[in-house]
């Protein structure tokens, strides 16, 4: 994937020009990504850009903290470090700005087009329990299978909670267990039993089926939306 670098604003020379066509040249491979049904990591990619903008444009104190500063003087005896920051030059800050109203605009277009494009697939997956769910449903078992196609993937799903003073999220992994050919005889409700026997440290397995009826591709589209789908489907179940 083409990238652009996290401080691609401020590093190096400053210059209108200069800084658009890096924009552009990244913001085309991204619409290409997108064309492709590619979402990540490119979506979230221009969600970290699009927010670093706004940063920018909004609080002053991280915008002189992304610039360089030049070392001035260096007291050894307390350890100090005096910088001399580099923003005293009035063209330079306009050029600064005049950078940051050109990108986004054109970041808020790009994500909407990735937003709808991760919106247009995931509506079309279908999420469903496979026999009953047990009160623990913080583990188990994850069916996904993709029409017409008849081979089915079949994962061990762990939740995880994670938090700090400000906030609690939580997390999802995935492991692939094997892929198995669908057929009349070997149904959903079969395939549960049989891995509850083989894997008896989860006798009971909470199990859930995730069908999409469309093929977009498997790595950057359809398994990181399903597995958010299911992490949204288990918090509503704690409801």
């Amino acid at each position: 994937m083409q990238t652009l670098n996290p401080n691609w604003i401020t590093e190096g020379h400053l210059d209108f020009e200069y800084k658009k066509w890096l924009l552009l040249a990244y913001l085309q491979h991204s619409h290409k990504e997108f064309d492709a049904q590619k979402l990540y990591p490119i979506l979230s990619d221009l969600h970290f850009h699009y927010q670093n903008l706004l940063h920018l444009k909004n609080q002053k104190k991280i915008l002189q903290e992304q610039f360089p500063k030049e070392l001035s003087k260096a007291d050894f005896e307390k350890l100090t470090l005096h910088y001399k920051e580099i923003l005293e030059d009035d063209n330079f800050m306009r050029e600064l700005e005049a950078i940051i109203q050109y990108a986004l605009p054109l970041f808020s277009n790009a994500l909407e087009v990735g937003k709808n494009l991760y919106q247009t697939i995931e509506e079309q997956l279908k999420i469903a329990p496979i026999g009953i769910t047990p009160l623990y449903f913080q583990e188990g078992y994850l069916f996904f299978s993709i029409q017409p196609i008849k081979n089915m993937q079949i994962y061990r799903y762990q939740t995880s909670i994670f938090e700090n003073a400000q906030a609690k999220w939580r997390g999802l992994h995935l492991q692939y267990v094997e892929t198995v050919t669908k057929s009349l005889s070997q149904t959903y409700e079969n395939l549960k039993v049989n891995l509850s026997q083989r894997f008896p440290q989860l006798p009971n397995p909470a199990t859930f089926l995730i069908e999409a009826p469309i093929n977009p591709p498997f790595e950057e589209s359809l398994f990181p939306i399903a597995k958010r789908l299911l992490l949204r489907y288990l918090s509503h179940l704690e409801k």
